[in-house]
């Protein structure tokens, strides 16, 4: 079955760094958009980056733009996103999450990512 493991949270000073990973199995990772979803303390969930199947496409939201940048290995099929420059608004449960089988090219709506990791907390805290 389709497995995704986060790795790589914790507990870092503003300014700081960090870089997670998303070890994947039970799929065809080559095939798939990949994305890094988050959810901070009282708020809903936010898309923060995609990745294209052939890594050469990325998305970033407005608010991580600039600081964050993912990457994908799809001989190894692992997901990344290092993390530049962070702030105590970058708080939250950090998600790896693959779309359906059915969605081809991109997702246009939350509802089409159908397996998530467990999710790994980042902390910014001084």
């Amino acid at each position: 079955q389709v497995q995704l493991v986060e790795s790589g949270g914790g507990l870092v000073q503003p300014g700081g760094s960090l870089r997670l990973s998303c070890a994947t199995s039970g799929f065809t990772f080559r095939n798939y958009w990949m994305y890094w979803i988050r959810q901070a303390p009282g708020k809903g969930l936010e898309r923060v980056s995609a990745i294209s199947n052939d890594g050469y496409l990325s998305r970033y939201s407005d608010s991580v733009k600039g600081r964050f940048t993912i990457s994908r290995d799809n001989i190894k099929k692992m997901l990344y996103l290092q993390m530049n420059d962070l702030t105590s608004e970058d708080t939250a449960v950090y998600y790896c999450a693959k779309p359906k089988a059915t969605v081809n090219g991109e997702i246009t709506d939350l509802s089409d990512l159908s397996s998530w990791g467990e999710g790994i907390q980042v902390t910014v805290s001084s």
